[in-house]
This record gives C-alpha cells, sequence and structure tokens, in this order.
C-alpha cells in the first residue's frame, strides 16, 4: 500500500530506490520491458499498421505497407518505430551482457535485427522512403551509447 503520511505521489513511490530494489531485481524488470517493446516494434515493422495491399491497383502495388500512401506520417512511424525497436536491442543485449549463451543472445538479436530490415525493406514503396534515414536511425542508439561511454572513459582518465 502506498504510504499516505509522507506525502510523496504514487509516481515517486514506484521509482526505483537503491534501499529498497536490487539490481536484479530492477535488470530482470527492464529485460521485461525491452522484450515487450522489442516484439511490439518488430512486429509492427513486419506488419505494419492497416495492414499491405492484397492486389495490385492504381498506384499501389501486392504486398506495400497500406499507410505508406501517406508518405509523411507513414515516415514518421517507420522512424519512430525502428528508433524503439533499435534501443530496446541495444538495452537487451546490454542487461544479457556475460550471461551464459550471450554468444547466442548476440546471433539471434543480430538475426532479428536482419530479419526486421528486410520486412521493413519489403512492405515499404521504395519511392515513399529514403532508406539510408531510417538506417541512419537504427545506429543512433548504438552510437549514441558509445560516446556517452568514450565521454566517461576520457573524463576518469583526466581526473
Amino acid at each position: 500500500m502506498i504510504p499516505r503520511s509522507t506525502g510523496k505521489s504514487w509516481f515517486s513511490y514506484f521509482q526505483f530506490n537503491e534501499d529498497r530494489d536490487s539490481p536484479n531485481e530492477a535488470r530482470n524488470v527492464l529485460l521485461i520491458i525491452v522484450g515487450l517493446i522489442a516484439a511490439v516494434t518488430f512486429q509492427a515493422g513486419v506488419n505494419p499498421p492497416g495492414g499491405v495491399w492484397q492486389d495490385t491497383g492504381s498506384g499501389h502495388f501486392a504486398g506495400r505497407a497500406i499507410y505508406a500512401s501517406q508518405k509523411d506520417a507513414y515516415y514518421v512511424f517507420l522512424v519512430s518505430n525502428t528508433l524503439a525497436f533499435s534501443s530496446s536491442i541495444l538495452v537487451l543485449v546490454s542487461l544479457t551482457y556475460r550471461f551464459p549463451f550471450h554468444f547466442e543472445i548476440w546471433v539471434a538479436t543480430a538475426s532479428m535485427m536482419v530479419t526486421y530490415v528486410s520486412a521493413v525493406f519489403a512492405v515499404t514503396p521504395r519511392e515513399q522512403v529514403h532508406f539510408r534515414y531510417v538506417l541512419i536511425t537504427a545506429v543512433v542508439p548504438f552510437v549514441t551509447r558509445c560516446l556517452i561511454q568514450m565521454f566517461n572513459w576520457c573524463r576518469r582518465g583526466s581526473g
């Protein structure tokens, strides 16, 4: 039960607390969350909102995303979904570092990323999206994490 006498809000009550929560519990919760995010974003990339055209007709081709007919909205969806997928994969791999079968986790994760990219390429009309921006978006979390690590190492080395 949330203590009412302390004046704390429910939001601060459920935040991570080092005195109460163990790192192992936090890692387990994060693994569940990023696993869910990875699954949902993967599914959304493979089967985009609105589905795909079932036939080839005026201005569309069978197997292409219906949502792509709204170019700007689809682009926002694709970039946001890819960023969420890529970020969740980064966290998932980071949290399982040095776990048993870590190499196998990397292989499965890399294969899932390739599958995601190939599915997105398959359902997205070529003329609708500049794929280089989607690929750059996919790399952003990894590059950002590397830059943060390098900054921290440089700061520790000079202090």
